[in-house]
């Protein structure tokens, strides 16, 4: 029913002008609705008026007309209902009909994109994945592994060779002499200074030595 009222532009255009044709009556019956309460007020003085001045008659024609504004005001109070009533229809179908748009929209797009991926395709994709993961996973660890891995050592071996080596340092250090202290300086008494050793000549063999390599210079 709501599709086949709104479901075209024209038709949403109409019912937006329909709406708004309803908002302009009841804003009229409002106005006019404040017309006759004033009326009916002012006839309910001009009673009072005549009251004062003893015509009863006059006063009871006032108050007649005071009923028949009354009864104007409550019919335009009843046309107003029915106005309210048909918006809030009108306005709850066209909400209605944009939501129904709105998913018959979003239900096309799906489908639309559900016939450009295939389920295949993707089961492939997911399959490529995992395959490039695992073999970067490879490079990664052997591109970790140290070069010339320990694996292929003999571990006894090792603890053979560090016990020499302990063994040679601790010898060593057995063999190192004690710190003795400095000897002390000799005083010598002022006035004598130590003699100095007497220069050695030199023999033959040194001189034609020395002789020779002054030749050899030159």
């Amino acid at each position: 029913m709501f599709t086949k009222m709104f479901g075209k532009p024209k038709q949403q255009a109409n019912a937006l002008m329909t709406l708004d044709k309803l908002n302009e009556t009841l804003e009229m019956l409002e106005k006019k609705e404040k017309v006759l309460l004033k009326k009916a007020s002012a006839e309910v003085e001009k009673a009072k008026d005549y009251t004062r001045a003893k015509n009863k008659r006059a006063a009871i024609q006032c108050l007649k007309k005071k009923k028949l504004y009354e009864q104007q005001i409550e019919q335009l109070g009843n046309f107003q209902l029915r106005i309210h009533d048909q918006m809030i229809l009108l306005e709850g179908a066209k909400a209605t009909t944009e939501t129904v748009d709105a998913l018959r929209s979003g239900a096309s797009a799906m489908k639309a994109m559900q016939k450009a991926t295939n389920i295949d395709d993707v089961d492939k994709t997911m399959d490529e994945i995992n395959e490039q993961t695992e073999n970067m996973k490879q490079i990664q660890e052997a591109l970790a592994t140290p070069i010339g891995s320990t694996a292929d050592f003999d571990e006894d071996e090792l603890e053979a060779e560090l016990e020499e080596l302990e063994s040679a340092e601790l010898e060593e250090e057995l063999l190192q002499p004690a710190s003795t202290a400095p000897a002390a300086s000799v005083q010598v008494p002022a006035g004598r200074q130590p003699a100095r050793p007497a220069p050695q000549r030199r023999t033959a063999e040194e001189d034609e030595l020395a002789a020779l390599q002054a030749e050899m210079a030159l």
